[in-house]
């Protein structure tokens, strides 16, 4: 089997990082190579006996010419920063790099109709844990089929991340979207956002040694009369499972690669699928 030419970008951020330990050496080709933000004081970033060079947004350009010489039909993984997203996209439209964005923020619309008219297929999704999709899938499911069944009851949505994430969970506004549908009367600003360490580790309990890498999500639902109380929960520790529904999702892009898909954005739902 031909191998993959792997590009992550977001080193040296935690997720891009952690998908380097995760690669099957047999499997990709990792492209010595980094998209990075222009605060990242070093010029590279060591991985075993790897050398990578990160590339800061005022060379980058110049700098893919070489790369794309030296490497044939890379895919990209994009875990960098939410203000990047859609400059990043943009870059990897000009230079024709199909793409897994697993970063989260973001204008989403734009991300995806810059794709739609591009001659790259993509993945984007704002959470790359396949399970995590599987659940979201199950409450589009029931969101589509049972209009209205939570109508009349309140929700609360909190949120915990490691103090380093930006922005607010892009999982939890789009399970907002179902709860939308299934009745409920809720905005995206009115999810709990949690950032600070002594609580996460105080009250919400979270493992010492994960706080610098966690999503611990709680959707609660109660009847107006507080006679029926229900709640969904999924807390992750570290980012493994995010590394692995990534490498999932560029093995399903490179599969629609071949297939000469253009102009596609895939989601991790079309990857659970596939």
């Amino acid at each position: 089997m031909e191998k993959i030419n792997l590009m992550i970008n977001g080193i040296p951020g935690n997720v891009a990082k952690n998908i380097l330990e995760h690669l099957d050496p047999d499997v990709f080709n990792l492209v010595e190579a980094s998209l990075t933000g222009p605060d990242v004081k070093e010029d590279f970033f060591e991985f075993k006996n790897k050398k990578i060079k990160l590339l800061k947004p005022d060379s980058r350009d110049e700098k893919i010419k070489e790369i794309l010489e030296k490497f044939k039909n890379i895919i990209a993984i994009d875990y960098t920063h939410p203000t990047a997203v859609n400059e990043n996209a943009k870059f990897y439209v000009k230079h024709k790099i199909p793409f897994v964005m697993g970063t989260t923020g973001g204008n989403r619309e734009e991300l995806v109709k810059a794709v739609e008219k591009s001659e790259i297929p993509a993945v984007i999704a704002p959470n790359m844990a396949k399970q995590i999709v599987g659940f979201q899938a199950m409450m589009e499911f029931a969101a589509n089929n049972f209009p209205d069944l939570f109508k009349g009851y309140s929700l609360e949505i909190k949120e915990s991340h490691q103090s380093g994430k930006a922005d607010t969970s892009g999982t939890a506004k789009a399970m907002v979207t179902y709860f939308k549908k299934l009745g409920l009367n809720f905005d995206t600003e009115e999810i709990k956002k949690e950032r600070n360490k002594d609580i996460q580790e105080n009250e919400w309990k979270i493992p010492k040694e994960h706080l610098e890498g966690h999503a611990w999500h709680k959707y609660s639902l109660v009847s107006d009369d507080k006679s029926a109380k229900f709640e969904f929960i999924h807390n992750i520790n570290g980012r493994d499972i995010y590394s692995r529904g990534t490498i999932d999702a560029v093995l399903f892009l490179n599969k629609k690669i071949k297939e000469n898909f253009k102009g596609k954005a895939f989601t991790m739902i079309d990857v659970l699928k596939g």
